[in-house]
């Protein structure tokens, strides 16, 4: 009989998480000069959902409120956000705890995904439910436009101005939303490039900031994850500053959504929707 997960407690002396980068001294091989530099933090923050512990996640400890929002959209945990009745946040240092309060009808699907996944590993359906989880049937976007080229024109300059902890202290991914209009309105960095998404679909969605016609920006390498939260979020152009994977291609094309590659040197490549082959 498989015994209950227990709850994710949070301690009973909380203090604030550090701050999102903090100054480390360091010396050279030969320890004859010594210097000092800002170095991005990460903090442990385990997730429960109506007390049943989910995940501990590593990450930079700013807009954890917007994370936890994006994470819980961009897993299928919520099929919305008013799915999230209650979030609260606590911890101490470099551990810290999200509680979340959801609806019966998101809590009752993530039980039933925990009970799929808790079966013998010998008959192996175990492995195949797992697979088929992080295959999920997605909903097939109504299509969107293509930007016009001159709104990614100097664009990996132009998204520096959202990325201050990045160009202070490097080793953080980051997210950035462009609206129909063309104008960049916000960034999210982290050190993990799906935590950096999460929290800017996140902040859009607390912000209530429409994403008609927008796009999202990413710093990192585009694999098949990313495309699922965006997909889950309704955004319908995603612009990668790193190559994209095949099977996030396959993806994007399959589901209606536009993916754009800004390599550093040349053109902008439109790898979704596909090139109509010319008859």
């Amino acid at each position: 009989m498989n015994a209950k997960r227990p709850a994710c407690a949070a301690p009973a002396l909380e203090t604030p998480a550090p701050a999102a980068s903090q100054t480390y001294s360091y010396c050279d091989l030969q320890h004859i000069e010594s210097a000092s530099t800002e170095l991005a933090e990460e903090v442990a923050l385990a997730i429960a959902y109506n007390g049943i512990s989910q995940a501990v996640m590593l990450v930079t400890p700013t807009d954890l409120e917007d994370f936890i929002v994006g994470f819980s959209l961009g897993s299928g945990i919520i099929e919305d956000h008013s799915d999230i009745y209650d979030l609260q946040l606590s911890g101490s240092g470099s551990a810290q705890y999200a509680q979340i309060t959801i609806a019966n009808r998101a809590f009752w699907n993530l039980k039933q995904q925990r009970r799929q996944l808790a079966g013998t590993s010998g008959c192996g359906l175990c492995g195949v439910e797992a697979v088929e989880q992080a295959l999920p049937n997605l909903n097939v976007l109504p299509g969107a436009p293509l930007p016009p080229a001159q709104w990614l024109d100097g664009l990996r300059q132009r998204i520096g101005a959202f990325q201050p902890l990045g160009q202070h202290c490097g080793a953080v991914h980051a997210a950035v939303f462009m609206n129909a209009e063309g104008e960049l309105l916000l960034g999210r960095e982290d050190i993990g490039r799906h935590n950096a998404l999460d929290k800017l679909i996140g902040g859009l969605i607390r912000q209530n900031i429409p994403t008609a016609g927008g796009l999202a920006i990413v710093t990192s390498r585009c694999s098949l994850e990313l495309i699922q939260k965006v997909l889950r979020a309704g955004i319908q152009t995603l612009v990668s500053l790193s190559s994209p994977t095949g099977l996030a291609v396959q993806w994007a094309r399959r589901h209606n959504l536009n993916l754009i590659h800004l390599p550093q040197k040349s053109a902008p490549r439109v790898y979704s929707p596909a090139l109509e082959k010319q008859a």
